[in-house]
């Protein structure tokens, strides 16, 4: 791993260069669409006649207001893909990713509803317009799976996703949310079955509301494969139930990976199931089971960290007591002093917590043997290393939600199709941990880096160089 810096940075090109190959590009993609706009706001300029119909000056201020607004939002307004683009400014390469993925055809996602699509499109193809819809990341990873080992994932995310949508509904009554949560999986045997109005988002209501779908296509999967989604399912919504309308934070470490277990360690466990089954992995995949819990736990950790406020705001509180009450009385305390020593202290322990799962990823992956198996599950992974990066000892997380950038994303989604690609990504991200490690001597600085040691090792031993 001595050449893992200039695995990842131009050889021949000064940070003088990069900036201005960056600089061109952007460039040259904004302008053309500048002027569009130009054009646009021109042919849909409002005449000052118009304006003046209004009945009072209170209207017409009103109406002037409204028209700057407009005329702000025509002008300065940027497209997604545009947004992507500038926050890589410095990241030619992250560029590059963003437009192949754009417009390579990897996913392609409709421009309509999904309410419309679920009218037009028959039941397989409904599902990974739904796929696209809810999770545009996944999405990719999934459809470049072998089949029929894609099909079993994509209904087995659609089974899932619309249980946690059930979990996550906090307007639909608790007694019925249990029952529900239950009995999701015997549902996947009624034809038909669906339930309307229950979901936390639009499209995951319309899911829900078209759930016959998901298991008409659900019943013409393998017999084996069925069984597993099935079991999953039942261990899970059993799980989720357990931890409803409990509205206090998660008290011991214990409880908060038991939580982390139900919602996700419980998919690395179905999801080694079906990759065996399917004959691509060996069987000893699925004897391991602490290693596929540890891939499900370290995802659902690293979100719980990242969506602190989120969920603060909407009365959920994941992070766990035992970890918190170190620092504060109250786990509201850090979004009040985001700066705080404690603050920070409190948010490096539970990114620590969530890295000690790190060697578990790391052994798991190495033993994967199918190219495109070993991209579906390591890209998350990377994509969790970075996101642990960007939320470490960073104060932003108590007032925002901090994200990587898309660009970085979509590097990494492209660049993780070897063991050997995948380790380097890894030893990367633990590198850059190593460097924000607070430099005042405490406890979690000091275990932080031995986990980090035991990482780079790791990362070592087995790198296929």
């Amino acid at each position: 791993m001595n050449n893992e810096n200039s695995y990842y940075y131009f050889h021949s090109h000064s940070l003088t260069m990069i900036i201005l190959v960056a600089t061109l590009i952007n460039v040259i993609l904004y302008i053309p669409y500048y002027f569009y706009q130009c054009l646009l706001s021109a042919l849909a300029t409002v005449s000052v006649g118009d304006i003046y119909t209004v009945q009072n000056d209170d209207d017409i201020i009103l109406e002037k207001q409204q028209q700057m607004k407009a005329m702000k939002q025509k002008w300065f307004y940027m497209p997604p893909v545009l947004k992507e683009l500038t926050s890589s400014f410095l990241f030619p390469t992250e560029i590059i990713a963003i437009l192949k993925l754009k417009f390579g055809g990897y996913v392609k996602t409709s421009k309509n509803s999904l309410d419309q699509l679920a009218h037009t499109l028959n039941d397989l193809d409904f599902c990974y317009a739904t796929l696209n819809k809810v999770s545009r990341s996944f999405a990719l990873v999934i459809q470049q799976l072998p089949q029929p080992l894609k099909d079993s994932v994509c209904i087995f995310y659609l089974v899932l996703r619309g249980l946690d949508s059930v979990e996550d509904d906090m307007t639909y009554p608790q007694d019925k949310k249990i029952f529900l949560l239950h009995t999701f999986y015997s549902n996947l045997l009624i034809d038909n079955w669906s339930i309307k109005d229950v979901g936390d988002t639009e499209d995951y209501r319309i899911l829900l509301d078209n759930f016959g779908k998901v298991i008409n296509v659900f019943k013409l999967l393998d017999k084996n494969d069925q069984s597993i989604i099935s079991n999953i399912t039942l261990q899970m919504g059993t799980g989720m139930a357990e931890y409803v309308g409990k509205i206090d934070s998660i008290e011991t470490l214990t409880s908060y990976n038991l939580y982390c277990h139900y919602v996700a360690g419980l998919v690395g466990h179905g999801l080694s199931a079906l990759f065996v089954n399917s004959g691509l992995e060996d069987t000893d995949l699925c004897v391991h089971k602490h290693l596929s819990n540890s891939m499900g736990l370290f995802l659902q950790k690293t979100n719980i960290i990242r969506d602190y406020l989120e969920d603060l705001k909407a009365g959920r509180t994941w992070w766990p007591k035992e970890i918190w009450q170190n620092y504060a009385a109250y786990l509201d305390e850090f979004a009040k002093t985001p700066n705080c020593e404690k603050s920070l202290e409190c948010l490096n322990h539970m990114v620590l917590d969530s890295f000690n799962h790190v060697p578990d990823v790391i052994n798991y992956l190495s033993r994967l043997k199918h190219r495109k198996v070993l991209e579906f599950c390591a890209i998350p992974q990377v994509m969790a290393m970075a996101t642990l990066v960007e939320l470490y000892n960073n104060p932003s997380v108590f007032t925002s939600v901090v994200k990587i950038r898309k660009g970085l994303t979509c590097k990494l989604m492209l660049n993780c199709s070897t063991l050997n690609e995948v380790l380097h990504w890894i030893y990367f991200f633990i590198t850059k941990i190593e460097q924000k490690i607070p430099k005042q001597p405490s406890v979690n600085a000091h275990r932080m880096q031995e986990v980090v040691d035991q990482v780079k090792n790791l990362c070592d031993v087995n790198s296929k160089i």
